[in-house]
């Protein structure tokens, strides 16, 4: 049974996986050199998702504008949980802030944001719990990028194969070439801090 509110995601002993959707210029440059580079902007925030499945919903498989291609990011999990003890929540959840005026102030100096949304499954229907995603702040990107990236994959023909099959109605072929997400885990003190506890 899984919880309503835990990180499942793809990951070793040192890195995790989360995924984020670009068109092709930018995606091109990143694999390329490893990093983030121009037209990449590092002026506004960038979201980052440990759940595939998650972002095949928010990309439509890759056929949004400007998301065409998925890439997955391997970053290190020392700096995926120093971005989670620096998180506010999106909104004022009591299992985690008992003032909404602390949370208020809270947010408004966040440099790194935590949304809970509906987890999906191979068919984009919604789940009865959830998926996190990661919100950096302009004032973190520079050391996402330099620091935190151990490694950038293109996604996408994985993405492309596994649309041909769900358009096919082949959803068993899909799943199984599915990225595997197994539960990540966290201190209780960082479940608290992302509102994982329940």
């Amino acid at each position: 049974m899984m919880k309503e509110f835990e990180i499942r995601a793809d990951y070793t002993r040192d890195t995790i996986v989360v995924y984020q959707a670009y068109n092709k210029a930018i995606a091109k440059a990143a694999v390329e050199h490893q990093k983030f580079s121009a037209p990449f902007s590092f002026s506004r925030m960038t979201w980052i998702k440990p759940s595939f499945l998650w972002m095949m919903e928010r990309s439509n498989y890759g056929q949004k504008s400007n998301q065409e291609c998925t890439l997955a990011i391997h970053i290190k999990r020392e700096s995926w949980e120093k971005a989670l003890r620096m998180a506010v929540l999106t909104s004022p959840e009591k299992r985690v802030y008992s003032n909404p005026e602390n949370w208020e102030k809270e947010f408004s100096n966040a440099e790194v944001y935590v949304q809970w949304d509906p987890e999906r499954n191979i068919k984009g229907s919604k789940l009865d719990y959830r998926s996190i995603q990661v919100g950096i702040s302009r004032h973190l990107i520079e050391e996402f990028n330099e620091d935190w990236i151990v490694k950038i994959e293109d996604y996408t023909p994985l993405v492309k194969k596994i649309l041909e099959f769900t358009k096919a109605g082949e959803y068993d072929k899909a799943k199984k070439i599915l990225p595997v997400e197994k539960t990540y885990p966290v201190s209780a003190e960082l479940a608290h801090t992302i509102g994982s506890m329940m």
